[in-house]
């Protein structure tokens, strides 16, 4: 779920603009990288931008299915093998880049295979809130001067306002009041000092697990500099355990004022489109939000993260 227009109504999933199936992506290995053209190909999936190919055993191709997501795709290109040696967790740093042809308009990327199932399938074990929290933390260093900016994530939360509250009132009969209180204490937290890099889009699709171990962070087409807060939503997105979420809130470290307040508040507005889009045409997407929204009700709330 990466980057796009937000708007005050109901979503769906956005429709392919560009057919991407195995054949079109055989023709373009075979053009443009004919040594990878011999290994076994299948589909592994697609999400709201970007297509997922497995390539043999150790590769993935990715295509973006929408042009928006191809804007998306430059900033992996450029940015991710640049942070991927310092963090702690794997990430799929493009090995190797496409050019459009055969009838595809955009970039795309050869990619590492990394083990592991969305977070969503197969959810990491509690003890996993340590190591969540210290990629987080060697994440959110400051970002250069020229990081991409994102109208969308790491922003200050009064520019969602408007949206999130439309949505907690169209789903209000799914909703405990709880919601709502989290998202006013968030609001009113103080706005966030300094800004750093941040993945932008950590919900548990874009996080893979081996055997109870967070074994990956893929889709990073939102990758910009914001407030962190934003990524620290992750706390609620991944971690089931309440005492797990309070494990990773104190390993993370200091932080500015009002930023794990924020952080909840992201949650919300994670979870409430997720929710809401999910029950238009996606229900794992609903699951997803249902289930963050479980947990921000669970805690820790707005009265312990000050």
């Amino acid at each position: 779920m990466s980057q796009r227009p937000d708007t005050a109504a109901p979503t769906v999933t956005p429709a392919a603009e560009v057919d991407v199936d195995e054949a079109l992506v055989r023709r373009l290995i075979k053009e443009q990288h004919p040594d990878l053209a011999a290994l076994p190909l299948a589909p592994a999936g697609s999400g709201w931008d970007n297509a997922m190919f497995r390539l043999g055993s150790d590769l993935a191709v990715r295509l973006p299915r929408r042009a928006m997501a191809a804007n998306l795709v430059e900033h992996e290109h450029h940015w991710l093998p640049l942070l991927a040696p310092r963090l702690p967790i794997a990430v799929p740093a493009p090995l190797r880049t496409g050019r459009p042809g055969g009838g595809y308009p955009w970039r795309w990327s050869v990619l590492p295979w990394l083990p592991g199932e969305p977070a969503d399938v197969s959810p990491p074990a509690p003890h996993q809130a340590v190591p969540l929290a210290g990629f987080l933390r060697a994440l959110h260093v400051a970002a250069p001067p020229d990081a991409p900016v994102n109208p969308y994530r790491g922003v200050p939360l009064a520019k969602r306002d408007e949206l999130v509250r439309a949505r907690l009132q169209r789903l209000a009969s799914l909703l405990t009041p709880n919601a709502i209180a989290v998202w006013e204490s968030a609001l009113s937290a103080p706005a966030a000092v300094n800004t750093c890099w941040v993945h932008g889009d950590l919900h548990a699709r874009n996080v893979l697990v081996d055997e109870g171990a967070i074994s990956g962070v893929i889709d990073w087409g939102d990758l910009c500099a914001g407030d962190p807060a934003t990524d620290l939503a992750a706390v609620w997105m991944l971690l089931d355990d309440a005492h797990a979420r309070r494990q990773a809130i104190r390993h993370y470290g200091a932080v500015e004022d009002g930023t794990w307040l924020r952080a909840a508040g992201w949650a919300v507005s994670f979870g409430t489109v997720l929710l809401e889009t999910g029950l238009a045409d996606h229900p794992r997407h609903a699951r997803l939000g249902h289930v963050i929204l479980r947990r921000v009700d669970e805690g820790p709330g707005p009265g312990e993260l000050h």
